[in-house]
């Protein structure tokens, strides 16, 4: 098993730390993963972009070809990769954000987070909605990791974003 995951969007909402925390997820699970990034020079509001390859065999080329998942959280993230996706593969966007075919998963990531209180743990509603539908990794794993992952004094946000995303799908 081999599975490609892309997840994109703008600086400043969490996208490479998402790639690292579910990266960590799948070793947790006793899998092998490896993730890169790319990015704008701009810290908010530029392009960022996490690619995450999760198997249970060892991983020869780090980069994703042609992702099984494509998660975006922005409109120019979608209009530059929703052609990449696997023919079979799974498509999920932020619905408050991105304007997609119909076949894609629309889930209000912003609007959810909006609702928690802080906009900027949308990408852990994210992470949540990603794990449940696509089972790339356990719960359990995402939660450890999402908890080592989250500044201090922020955990108990941080879960409800998680079961938020779990119960969204």
């Amino acid at each position: 098993m081999r599975t490609e995951i892309q997840l994109a969007g703008f600086g400043g909402q969490g996208i490479v730390l998402s790639g690292l925390i579910l990266g960590e997820a799948a070793i947790l699970d006793g899998l092998n993963a490896v993730q890169t990034q790319s990015y704008g020079p701009e810290s908010r509001g530029g392009a960022a972009r996490s690619d995450v390859i999760i198997s249970n065999m060892g991983i020869d080329y780090p980069k994703v070809v042609s992702p099984n998942v494509l998660v975006t959280l922005s409109q120019p993230a979608y209009d530059k990769y929703h052609s990449l996706i696997s023919e079979k593969g799974l498509l999920i966007v932020d619905a408050d954000l991105v304007e997609s075919e119909a076949s894609a998963l629309r889930v209000p990531f912003s609007k959810l987070a909006d609702e928690l209180g802080r906009r900027i743990v949308a990408n852990v509603i994210m992470l949540g909605t990603l794990a449940k539908v696509s089972e790339c990794v356990s719960r359990e794993s995402l939660e450890r990791a999402v908890l080592r992952n989250i500044p201090k004094g922020t955990e108990e946000l941080n879960l409800k974003a998680l079961a938020a995303g779990f119960g969204s799908s």
